[in-house]
């Protein structure tokens, strides 16, 4: 009996127990749908970080204390007067202080990020506003109480309103809104465009303190981050005092740390198909077993007109391998359904259609129902034709 024969048997058997079949498929189907589409999610979400990441240009530098170490914190003061010193590599500095707060409009109440800087911000990470003004000079050295608004932040509280002069609360303090911030993520909540700038001197009533833990500097230029970053690190060091009390990283650190999550998230997502393929493929040895059980007469007439035991066993492992294609394929296009339809419909991430994922899950699951069906294929070639026949 050649392939071709074996195939066409197989294709029999599973047409005569269609809902059989089809549960016997579930498992693989529902694995192989769920690494597509967790794949594609990982693969979306790091694509939008690293687009944001890479929007910011290739000369930030970015400055994280992770402790007090020394007789005092370096200030914004401590660090503008050294961008002033050092200007042949530093071109701008820009406090980052941010925390999530409640705000107020009239009766509608939101919760969104606030983040406490200067007017450097708008150069150094690349942001801009549509409308009214980004934060002046004047507003961090008066105190002003000032805000610009994501487009998020627009969409939930001011329908209709144009938020230009009006009055919010942030966590029970009064902002007039001076700016609309330019829209980077469609308006989508949890994304750039849900927060809210300050003045990083009026940021004490709404973060609960004036300690400022992260900075943002621009390099003179691309060619002149390592010398920036070089610089930066001898004067910390010279305030710290220890080199654990700081960090100290620029963009392709941050997407090397990007790689490096990612690669951990594939591996786990990988372990979770393989689990979910494993337990499908247990659910088809099982199936099959019952099947050779049903079919022990089949098998012994087979066998007794001439059948050798390498037919059976092809025919059994063929059954199974087309079971776990076929719920292999289905697997597929539910997953790129799911990427379709629910990943990219609902604007989670940028849709991402991973083609070799698509293919190794398939292959995998052909390779379970080979390797889950060796032992049911095996036991039916094993019958002897005078107890097959035997069996009512």
């Amino acid at each position: 009996m050649g392939f071709f024969q074996a195939y066409k048997m197989a294709i029999k058997s599973i047409k005569a127990n269609k809902g059989r079949s089809f549960l016997t498929m579930l498992g693989v189907i529902i694995g192989v749908a769920s690494v597509i589409s967790a794949v594609a999610f990982a693969q979306g979400s790091t694509k939008s970080i690293t687009d944001s990441i890479q929007k910011l240009g290739t000369n930030l530098i970015q400055i994280t204390l992770t402790g007090r170490n020394s007789n005092r914190d370096m200030s914004y003061e401590d660090l503008k007067k050294f961008a002033a010193e050092n200007t042949e590599v530093i071109s701008a500095v820009a406090p980052q202080s941010s925390t999530n707060a409640r705000v107020k409009y009239g009766s509608t109440n939101m919760n969104t990020t606030i983040i406490a800087t200067s007017p450097e911000y708008e150069r150094i990470r690349n942001v801009h506003v549509t409308q009214g003004r980004f934060i002046l000079d004047f507003d961090l050295e008066y105190r002003q109480n000032v805000a610009l608004i994501g487009t998020a932040v627009v969409n939930e509280l001011f329908e209709n309103v144009n938020p230009i002069g009006e009055k919010i609360k942030i966590n029970g303090q009064i902002f007039k809104i001076v700016g609309i911030l330019e829209e980077r993520a469609n308006g989508a909540a949890y994304s750039d465009d849900d927060q809210i700038i300050i003045p990083i001197s009026s940021s004490r009533m709404v973060m609960g303190t004036s300690s400022i833990r992260n900075f943002a500097v621009e390099a003179a230029s691309a060619e002149k981050v390592d010398a920036a970053m070089d610089k930066l690190e001898t004067f910390l060091l010279d305030i710290y005092k220890n080199e654990n009390a700081f960090r100290v990283f620029d963009q392709s650190q941050m997407l090397e740390t990007l790689d490096n999550v990612t690669g951990s998230m594939m591996i786990v997502l990988g372990g979770i198909a393989a689990i979910s393929l494993i337990v499908g493929g247990i659910g088809i040895m099982n199936i099959m077993l019952v099947s050779v059980t049903e079919r022990t007469k089949e098998i012994g007439i087979r066998k007794a007109i001439g059948a050798k035991r390498k037919n059976i066993l092809t025919q059994f492992i063929i059954e199974a391998a087309v079971v776990t294609g076929m719920g292999g394929l289905i697997g597929v296009l539910l997953g790129f359904s799911i990427i379709k339809f629910v990943i990219g419909g609902l604007g989670l991430v940028p849709a991402v259609y991973s083609i070799p994922w698509a293919l190794i899950a398939f292959g995998i699951s052909l390779l379970v129902g080979i390797i889950f069906g060796l032992f049911p294929a095996y036991k039916a070639a094993s019958l002897k034709p005078i107890e097959a026949l035997r069996t009512e």
